[in-house]
């Protein structure tokens, strides 16, 4: 009975995350509430996921990220990326890819991709290239380089949490890296030698393409003091949490980092409190008693069921790999990764013990094609955000994303079982 009222409760929730008719924000919280009233988790957990160390590291981490745009530091360094690779098309391209690749891997995704378009705006204004042939890369080299590290994008952290809470060791800050880094440079491969082919040819001086809408990145102080307190403390902070520690917990580094830049007057409280995306923080917080429900109710075990027979009594490494990523990247074109990624966690937990797995692979699987949404521009904030300043249609990236869809599923299906086994 309570893995029937889970579903039926799930069902519900999909079926607004994918439409949108509510808010994602209120869909999550509204399900956390009704597995609270329906007992599938003690009235008390339906708030348990505000206090979760992944989002507070989450949360604290857009404040370390935020403090380099505030203080310039970060458009420098992108500046300086972009520039350096030249003006021709494919230089360009590979070069403000490269950029938002290697930022966004510890920066906010969508921050970068703000604080990029303005850059390749102006050397396209300036070398008579249309910004429809750079912007959308831009946004794929940022959703590409977040999967880098663990505080990269919401799904490596989700994913970290999950074992976290499966009573298994999370993943270290850079082990995404094994992935991230082959799918980034395979990402940027495939743009300047093949997407680019698919892109919208758009003209020389940019006609029809809403300049306005790009200026989307931070005003900055670039006063070199501050500059440099930020460029010190989130140095600090990215070797403690790449170096790793039983004594302190990642959330409590980056939350101590936070409180410095603000001391240090990197930003300010409010710029801090602005700077976290509070639509994947409550995402994050209320989807998590459902995953909870999911799990006690025994509909996740249900649902691992069904997925498991579908690969066979004794699935091989490539079937489990690509099951897992082909179900998990097509759900993500239509909703929100962050959610999609606490849901389906705990089933990955449920399916990789079902099948005698590595649940360390199963969640990488889930984390990066969750993490693959480039067929459509509702799956991603910095997709969304180049949509309007580069003038593209919803058909325009299905063209160019989905071949960059299939070469992301072919280099996990070579990577992951290698670095994951998943049956070691």
């Amino acid at each position: 009975m309570e893995a029937t009222i889970c579903l039926v409760i799930l069902a519900i929730m999909c079926f607004f995350f994918v439409t949108e008719l509510l808010p994602p924000t209120v869909t999550s919280i509204g399900g956390a509430v009704a597995v609270g009233l329906t007992g599938l988790v003690p009235v008390k957990a339906v708030v348990w996921g505000f206090a979760n160390g992944n989002v507070i590291l989450f949360a604290s981490m857009s404040v370390v990220g935020a403090a380099l745009f505030h203080t310039g530091l970060a458009q420098k360094i992108g500046d300086m990326i972009v520039r350096a690779a030249g003006r021709g098309e494919r230089s360009l391209m590979a070069g403000s890819m490269a950029a938002g690749g290697t930022m966004s891997s510890v920066l906010s995704n969508t921050g970068t991709t703000a604080s990029l378009l303005p850059v390749v705006l102006g050397i396209c204004a300036a070398s008579r290239i249309s910004p429809q042939r750079q912007l959308m890369p831009l946004a794929f080299g940022c959703g590409l380089g977040g999967l880098i590290t663990i505080v990269g994008t919401p799904p490596n952290i989700i994913a970290s949490g999950a074992l976290e809470n499966a009573g298994l060791p999370g993943f270290g800050f850079f082990e995404f890296a094994w992935i991230g880094v082959p799918l980034t440079v395979a990402g940027i491969l495939y743009m300047t030698l093949i997407g680019r082919h698919f892109l919208p040819k758009g003209n020389a001086t940019g006609e029809g393409v809403d300049e306005d809408a790009a200026v989307e990145a931070q005003a900055s102080a670039n006063d070199p003091k501050k500059m440099y307190a930020a460029a010190v403390i989130s140095a600090v902070t990215f070797l403690l949490l790449a170096a790793g520690s039983h004594l302190v917990p990642m959330y409590i580094t980056a939350l101590a980092a936070a409180r410095l830049l603000i001391a240090a007057g990197c930003l300010t409280e409010k710029e801090a409190v602005d700077s976290v995306d509070w639509v994947t923080f409550f995402l994050l917080a209320g989807m998590m008693p459902v995953a909870a429900a999911l799990e006690t109710s025994g509909a996740g075990r249900l649902i691992a069921g069904t997925v498991a027979g579908f690969m066979g009594s004794s699935p091989s490494p490539l079937m489990v790999t690509a099951t897992l990523f082909v179900f998990s990247c097509l759900l993500t074109q239509f909703m929100a990764n962050t959610a999609l990624t606490i849901l389906l966690c705990p089933i990955g937990i449920s399916v990789a013990g079902q099948i005698g797995a590595d649940p360390r692979a199963v969640l990488t699987v889930i984390a990066v094609a969750a993490s693959c949404a480039f067929a459509t521009p509702l799956g991603t904030q910095p997709n969304r955000l180049v949509m309007g300043p580069g003038g593209y249609e919803f058909r325009d990236y299905a063209v160019v994303g989905i071949p960059l869809i299939i070469v992301c599923f072919l280099v996990s299906l070579f990577v992951i079982p290698m670095v994951w086994p998943l049956f070691p």
